[in-house]
């Protein structure tokens, strides 16, 4: 069995948005990805960190500083 890379997963996925556009021009593209994969990633990320914002800005790779100011942006805290 096969598994798909989230690669694969968001190529599809961009694909199929475009088919369903049926010739209209997209606009932001890049804009509408980042804000649909940012929230899930830090929902899951938080998860698996038992909810400990310094070890999920380490496995993000970004300063906590930058991880609460994600985390309030999309209200997954208060």
């Amino acid at each position: 069995m096969s598994r798909k890379t989230i690669e694969d997963c968001i190529r599809d996925s961009l694909e199929q948005y475009f088919r369903d556009l049926n010739g209209t021009e997209p606009h932001a593209v890049h804009t509408m990805i980042l804000e649909a994969v940012e929230k899930p990633m830090l929902e899951v990320v938080m998860q698996r960190a038992d909810g400990n914002q310094s070890k999920a800005a380490d496995w993000l790779g970004i300063n906590r500083n930058t991880l609460r100011r994600k985390l309030l942006d999309h209200k997954l805290i208060d």
